[in-house]
């Protein structure tokens, strides 16, 4: 009997080994099959921290002001692995620009594109909530002047790399849909000259980004 008993609980334990061997690699076969590709839309809200870096010819008491914008925003991220990813981010805002100070001026409106590309680490891939953060590179256009305002009659924007730094959260609603909440610093500056008055100016624009939306894991 005890050898019976003995040889019960040591089949048990074999069925046992064997069920959890099989959970692990189930789990692992579907973590192996889950598509490396997500995608995310939000609604994005980009407010600028504009500085007058300087300006030529000097004028004192001069600044530069750069309105908020809400628009919508695209992202595609491709895993490597379950922590890292990499995230191309993709939206364009309108803002209208004016002079502050010394001289009012109404600089009109202007489009950005401004492509962003990070490398991200994401802490719990498996979670209820799944934080990450990101580090990356910008490449800002400028698009769309309107801006014959007089006296002023063209302002040309100057393209311009920066810097990208991201947070964010993807709150799982099921094996594929996700809530998103997402913050990214932009540091970007560009070189801004007034026509026909002749006026240069370098301004720091270092929008920071907000975002609120879903994402789609395929």
């Amino acid at each position: 009997m005890k050898h019976n008993v003995k040889a019960g609980l040591s089949a048990a334990a074999i069925l046992a080994a064997g069920l959890g061997f099989g959970l692990v690699d189930t789990s692992a076969a579907q973590a192996a099959e889950k598509s490396p590709w997500m995608i995310r839309g939000r609604a994005l809200i980009v407010l600028p921290e504009e500085n007058l870096d300087s300006v030529s010819p000097a004028i004192p008491g001069l600044d530069v002001s750069i309105d908020d914008s809400v628009v919508p925003e695209l992202d595609i991220t491709y895993f490597f692995t379950p922590n890292f990813a990499a995230e191309l981010i993709l939206g364009t805002t309108p803002h209208d620009v004016k002079t502050t100070g010394a001289a009012n001026l109404d600089l009109g409106r202007v489009w950005l594109l401004p492509p962003t590309l990070t490398i991200q680490y994401h802490f719990a891939p498996e979670g209820k909530i799944r934080p990450y953060i990101g580090a990356g590179v910008n490449y800002t256009i400028f698009y769309g002047q309107d801006d014959d305002k007089a006296p002023v009659t063209s302002v040309d924007y100057d393209n311009a790399f920066g810097w990208a730094l991201q947070a964010g959260v993807d709150i799982p609603l099921d094996d594929h849909w996700a809530l998103n909440v997402d913050v990214k610093q932009i540091f970007l500056s560009t070189t801004a000259t007034v026509n026909p008055l002749g006026v240069k100016a370098d301004v720091d624009i270092n929008p920071l980004l907000v975002g609120f939306g879903i994402g789609y894991r395929f």
